[in-house]
């Protein structure tokens, strides 16, 4: 990869890596799982980059690859996630703090959004993002139609889980 390709990678992940750490909250229940999934998410954009052809806007592809990428992960192992070694990355990613545990309803929520599964999670994390539903469907490839019937499914276990 060129260092103009490499600089336009790290630009565009600091801009929007608070994806990333929404996308591993979601998916992980401590500080060190979190981190290991976002260095591994990282790792798997940096590799995935030079086949991104912008053909959709850089945050839905990034949403696409880290959405896929912690579901593999969860899935491999709910207890550890293994990652790969990060030192290989020429560029160091400056990384925001980022504090999951700052608001207790929002603690509450992630909990009850925990308990769904592995394709409602996304679902969710892209409405609560502000995706259109043409959006969500693009990202999780599955028809707008689907995306709107299943989120009200979502929604309605979310108000079970929240309120017994």
């Amino acid at each position: 990869m060129n260092k103009e390709l490499e600089h336009q990678f790290v630009t565009e992940l600091e801009e929007n890596q608070n994806i990333v750490h929404k996308v591993c909250t979601l998916y992980t229940n401590n500080r060190e799982a979190h981190n290991d999934l976002f260095q591994e998410i990282t790792i798997q954009l940096w590799k995935a980059y030079p086949k991104f052809r912008g053909e959709s806007k850089f945050s839905t592809w990034m949403y696409r690859v880290a959405l896929n990428t912690a579901i593999t992960l969860y899935r491999k192992s709910r207890r550890r996630i293994d990652t790969q070694d990060y030192d290989s990355v020429i560029y160091k990613i400056k990384a925001d703090e980022y504090d999951p545990t700052e608001e207790q309803q929002l603690k509450l929520m992630y909990d009850a959004i925990r308990q769904l599964s592995d394709i409602d999670k996304a679902l969710v994390f892209l409405y609560l993002e502000n995706k259109d539903y043409a959006e969500i469907s693009d990202t999780l490839g599955i028809t707008e139609v689907n995306a709107r019937v299943k989120m009200n499914r979502v929604k309605n276990k979310l108000r079970t889980i929240l309120n017994p």
